[in-house]
């Protein structure tokens, strides 16, 4: 009998050294749903096949479609999540909003590469007046008005033409509000980035994540960043000029050198507390450990002190 009790505890021993240390069986099991802005869905969808990678169980599925479609979902509850890429409006929190503060981005003004006043679109850079005049008062309505320039080339300005977190937070930037952004109107972030891409002379503006190759890290292809001229000097001088790749524009947001609008926090919301409990835990997961792929995937990750907050309002 002894000798049997040896020769199974050494098959445990055997088996725990070749295989490691068993790992207890994952019991979580349910769905998850989230809609909601362009901005955060390639964050949440990174999320969600790491969470899946722990939990395997788990279900989730995730549709974009603007942040007010976002907002709108979850204060209905047709989804347990809603993604949205702007501040909550007190109307909103008036229907039951609960918003958790998951990420930070910024929103870009992109050209055509191909813009006949490239070069001095780059060098020069685009002062936040001249952009003023360019989406709200519509008064500029040629390059040679926005950074005088000898480019008599005309202005194709594009706008967003679903809520959307980017357009709100683009329109603050100017202290206003979506409604008043002119331009011709395009649905969701790829569409506008395509649109000024297909047009030598159209401006408009994306989410970072639309406005750079998350591979190569490099603008995408078609369309260049347009510099903001923070000083005001009529030229990008050197501390103004992080936009060569995503990493130093992410750096840039995150030290406070690119500005707060168009920089913004991203948010997940539910109605009230979340009343799937497997929604919670992916929550309470994405403001913890989720956080490790927030860099990655180029976004900027909030303080461990906001963080912390977050996860107490579950």
């Amino acid at each position: 009998m002894k000798k049997i009790t040896r020769f199974l505890l050494l098959g445990v021993l055997i088996l725990t050294i070749v295989a490691g240390p068993v790992r207890a069986q994952d019991n979580m099991q349910g769905k998850i749903t989230l809609s909601g802005a362009w901005a955060l869905y390639p964050m949440a969808v990174k999320w969600a096949a790491e969470y899946k990678k722990i939990h395997p169980s788990v279900k989730i599925d995730i549709s974009a479609g603007g942040a007010g479609k976002g907002m709108t979902d979850a204060v209905s509850g047709l989804v347990d999540i809603g993604m949205v890429s702007r501040e909550v409006y007190p109307e909103e929190l008036k229907k039951g909003a609960l918003a958790f503060a998951v990420a930070k981005d910024a929103v870009v003004a992109v050209v055509n590469e191909k813009n006949p006043a490239i070069n001095d679109i780059l060098t020069k850079g685009l002062k936040k007046d001249a952009a003023s005049n360019i989406w709200i008062s519509g008064k500029y309505k040629s390059w040679s008005q926005a950074l005088t320039t000898s480019s008599k080339a005309p202005i194709h300005v594009y706008t967003r033409s679903d809520a959307c977190g980017a357009a709100e937070t683009w329109a603050k930037f100017f202290a206003k509000k979506q409604e008043d952004l002119l331009g011709s109107g395009v649905y969701g972030d790829p569409g506008l980035a395509l649109a000024v891409k297909k047009d030598q002379l159209g401006i408009g503006y994306n989410n970072i994540g639309y406005a750079f190759d998350q591979t190569t890290r490099k603008q995408i292809a078609g369309i260049r960043v347009v510099p903001i001229d923070i000083n005001n000097n009529g030229k990008i001088d050197a501390d103004e000029n992080f936009y060569n790749t995503l990493d130093e524009l992410v750096k840039a947001i995150a030290i406070g050198k690119y500005p707060s609008p168009p920089a913004r926090d991203l948010y997940f919301v539910t109605k009230g507390k979340p009343s799937n409990p497997v929604a919670a835990a992916f929550i309470r997961w994405v403001l913890t450990d989720g956080q490790k792929y927030v860099q990655e995937s180029g976004y900027i990750n909030l303080s461990a002190e906001k963080l912390t907050g977050e996860s107490k309002k579950l």
